[in-house]
């Protein structure tokens, strides 16, 4: 290859992981919180250094050329060698200031999280949070959440976990559509009724065909990813569809379906990189989160 990279170029590195592992520029950017145009000058300084072609460009997206696949393994490695630099500087900060970054799926966010929030920035003014509002699994350990609350519990061996409870589902419809439609009590009455579901995320009918429904995407007449969003259709009368029992409770309009349906419960983990778990703002904002969830999901 002809230049060789500074230090200074960890950047280039990074944007050429993203779009390799996104395979778009526009996935890249998403993931970066950064802009295509950036992402694409940087790709295009990266091929100009090494004198090297490094993707292939297709209509449906970036493909890896060669050269890209030969560098993808060395700048993987030189992502896991930046992590553990950072990693080690963050773990001897002893402030209590600064940002820590959590992570949780969009219901924990919308409905368990604001007043723990409230309650971290008014006793640490020091401390600011981002809170990732995703039902994706960011990795925590490229940093891309401090902190993590998770449905399942993630089994690396860099990672801290704490098991805070389980989250109880329910199937649930607006009174007003029951009071239209009648109440099931049976599943093959719920079948005839309209489901809500997701869209392209087949959890809902994974967990049906686990437990010997035969269940399909056709199933649902309507179809969002959105765990809120479903939830709003829900309480507008679209049919009936799961939430979790502790959220429910708080809306009169709507009425739990009380049938025999094996729905799962879900655990709920706290999660940090052990390299941060002692940082000062790190274990702040996870006592906080712990002591705050457990009320809400232990039985």
């Amino acid at each position: 290859m002809g230049n060789s990279i500074s230090s200074c170029d960890w950047s280039l590195i990074r944007a050429f992981l993203a779009v390799a592992e996104s395979g778009s520029l526009s996935g890249a950017a998403r993931n970066l919180g950064s802009s295509q145009p950036t992402l694409g000058r940087q790709i295009k300084q990266l091929e100009e250094t090494l004198q090297q072609v490094l993707f292939h460009r297709q209509a449906k997206g970036f493909t890896l050329s060669e050269s890209g696949q030969a560098i993808l393994e060395p700048a993987q490695a030189m992502r896991r060698a930046m992590t553990d630099i950072e990693l080690t500087a963050m773990g001897r900060q002893t402030a209590l200031e600064g940002t820590v970054r959590i992570t949780a799926s969009e219901m924990v966010a919308q409905w368990h999280l604001p007043q723990i929030i409230a309650d971290i920035r008014a006793a640490h003014p020091g401390i600011m949070i981002d809170v990732v509002s995703s039902d994706s699994s960011d990795n925590l350990l490229f940093r891309e959440a401090d902190i993590a609350i998770r449905m399942y519990r993630p089994e690396q061996l860099e990672l801290v976990v704490t098991h805070l409870g389980e989250v109880q589902l329910g199937l649930y419809g607006a009174k007003g559509y029951l009071d239209r439609t009648g109440r099931p009590e049976t599943m093959a009455e719920i079948l005839k009724h309209n489901l809500i579901g997701y869209d392209r995320n087949e959890e809902i009918i994974k967990g049906m065909q686990e437990r010997g429904l035969p269940a399909s995407r056709d199933w649902f007449s309507v179809r969002c990813d959105s765990h809120p969003v479903n939830w709003a259709l829900v309480r507008a009368g679209c049919g009936l569809g799961f939430c979790h029992v502790e959220i429910a409770r708080a809306y009169p309009d709507v009425e739990r379906i009380d049938v025999p349906l094996d729905i799962p419960v879900l655990p709920v983990w706290l999660t940090t990189h052990q390299a941060l778990r002692h940082t000062p703002r790190i274990s702040v904002v996870w006592d906080a989160l712990s002591e705050g969830l457990r009320t809400q999901f232990e039985p």
